[in-house]
């Protein structure tokens, strides 16, 4: 009998120690430093007011303490650390003076440019939903940052606090900061916005173009409508009429073969800066795109109506006055102050 209380006595009094132990080891929750108080500064973007308005998450609310956090996350290599495309940061494929795209050959990279209005994101509309889903992709997926890289850099665990408050630097707070700074990417003040406010003219040229733009005879609205310049929607544009591989976009993700051949629709703004074009980065030249809708489009079932509609059957034809016509009013969604704007630049 005495064995067995000695055993019960013996067993409780382990699963107090054990009790206590778990107790004495389990983490305390992070509290700001002394002198360092949470207390975050709203930020609003600023941007023309003949944009749509755009909406931020309630998860994460804008903030100058986000925002600048987010630009220097943006510009830093260590996002990349011991990753698959370490020694790169989002400036590494997204250069300001180019307006956040990159000039190289093959697959053309879609500009960091008023992503604040977008739910898709990618060529192919990989990711859906915020900024932040998307930034949560290149964080964790393209980059595979390394986040104790950032938790024992010197200004990062400080950075972060005065951004979010107290807690752990994790791949969700990372992705907010990045989606912050990405939301005032905004291009508002090309010629073209100058025109629609009464502050410029336009030469005759590009006055033609834009009435071509405009109208049905060049039928550029439809996909890409003023002021964002893109619907944000898929159209196959007749690059190809026999799909394989990459070239199957949207499908790609969708499996439904009404999106064979499908991409997203880019935006227009600073057009001019952001050769090559297409998924591809096929064309060289803002030419070249235009002689494509002129005369270079390819059939194929998927073929947006737009290019087959009675009166055009995949061509314009357009007149060698309408083609330059057209590429000078594309050039005034140039927007030099945005490429310029050191606020937008890197902080190193």
């Amino acid at each position: 009998m005495k064995a067995i209380q000695y055993s019960w006595f013996f067993a409780l009094a382990m699963a107090g120690a054990l009790m206590m132990t778990a107790v004495s080891c389990r983490k305390p929750e992070e509290k700001e430093p002394p002198g360092e108080v949470y207390s975050p500064t709203p930020y609003h973007p600023a941007y023309p007011s003949h944009f749509p308005f755009m909406t931020d998450t309630a998860e994460n609310p804008l903030t100058k303490e986000g925002v600048e956090l987010g630009r220097r996350l943006y510009y830093d290599e260590k996002l990349s650390f011991n990753g698959p495309n370490e020694g790169a940061s989002c400036s590494s494929c997204h250069h300001q003076s180019s307006s956040f795209t990159i000039n190289a050959g093959g697959t053309a990279v879609l500009p960091h440019v008023n992503l604040g209005w977008n739910k898709t994101f990618l060529w192919e509309g990989k990711v859906e939903g915020t900024l932040e889903d998307v930034m949560r992709f290149e964080v964790e997926v393209f980059f595979n940052t390394e986040l104790e890289v950032l938790k024992n850099d010197p200004l990062y665990p400080s950075l972060f606090r005065k951004a979010f408050g107290a807690g752990e630097i994790t791949y969700e707070r990372t992705a907010f900061a990045l989606a912050q700074f990405v939301r005032t990417l905004v291009s508002g003040n090309s010629k073209m916005d100058r025109w629609y406010r009464h502050e410029v003219n336009l030469s005759d040229a590009e006055m033609r173009g834009l009435n071509l733009f405009f109208t049905e005879r060049g039928d550029c609205f439809h996909c890409h409508s003023f002021p964002l310049t893109s619907d944000n929607s898929f159209h196959n544009i007749g690059l190809d009429s026999v799909f394989s591989g990459a070239s199957m976009g949207r499908y790609n993700v969708t499996g439904d073969p009404a999106d064979m051949g499908k991409f997203k629709t880019p935006t227009l703004r600073n057009i001019e800066l952001t050769a090559p074009y297409m998924h591809d980065g096929r064309f060289a030249t803002l030419e070249e795109v235009v002689e494509h809708y002129s005369s270079g489009v390819k059939y194929s079932i998927t073929l947006d109506p737009i290019m087959t509609k009675q009166g055009k059957w995949l061509h314009l034809n357009l007149t060698t006055q309408e083609k330059a016509d057209l590429v000078a009013f594309l050039k005034t969604f140039t927007d030099t102050s945005f490429i310029s704007d050191p606020r937008l630049g890197s902080p190193f």
